[in-house]
């Protein structure tokens, strides 16, 4: 998952990823979280989701990290917000009311750019990366956010069916990347009759991890 990839997804509008609706285990699982009113959201890997609407609706703080440009300027053409841009080092930052975004590789990121957040939200984001990517992926998002408490949603299905992503992301590995750090529980999930060319069954479940 080189950046020419998703600059190449973006460039084709082959972003079916992208869902017109704000995921229900957001609305339904944020509050095991137990997070303050107003309080900070991490969201690592982005893109335009209308997640970051729904959160800013509900009074929280968000900042983002987004390989490809055009999705960030697309975020904030459609929550009609005009962004303040700063130039400076090796991410551009778009910049609104209670919403930073900053557009680049998330490992270019330092904690001291985004500052203090107060929870993870990673709906598509450990999901998109191979294997091989995983461990420093979630040892990055450990170091930006402190270890803050995540909401994560992952998919299980038998990954020989389909390369990804999203990519097939177990039990097991997450407590590989996350287990010595966390304590990891199950919230719920849902199946799909159909996804993609995959026969075989296909769970979306979204995890608390504290």
């Amino acid at each position: 998952m080189e950046p020419e990839f998703w600059n190449e997804t973006w460039s084709n509008r082959d972003i079916a990823f992208h869902s017109a609706n704000v995921h229900p285990f957001l609305a339904g699982q944020l509050s095991t979280l137990s997070l303050r009113s107003g309080a900070r959201m991490f969201l690592p890997l982005c893109g335009k989701t209308l997640d970051i609407h729904w959160l800013l609706k509900q009074g929280f703080q968000v900042v983002g990290v987004e390989l490809v440009e055009t999705a960030v300027q697309e975020l904030f053409d459609e929550l009609k917000v005009t962004p303040e841009i700063i130039e400076g080092g090796k991410l551009k930052l778009y910049r609104g009311d209670n919403i930073d975004v900053y557009v680049g590789n998330i490992f270019d990121l330092s904690s001291a750019e985004i500052k203090s957040v107060d929870g993870v939200y990673d709906r598509a984001a450990l999901v998109a990366l191979p294997e091989k990517m995983r461990k420093n992926y979630a040892d990055q998002v450990m170091r930006l956010s402190g270890s803050a408490p995540q909401l994560l949603i992952t998919f299980e299905y038998d990954q020989a069916e389909m390369e990804g992503p999203p990519f097939s992301v177990t039990r097991q590995a997450l407590n590989r990347l996350y287990g010595q750090t966390y304590e990891i529980e199950r919230l719920t999930g849902r199946n799909y009759e159909r996804f993609e060319n995959v026969s075989s069954k296909v769970s979306e479940v979204v995890w608390c991890l504290t």
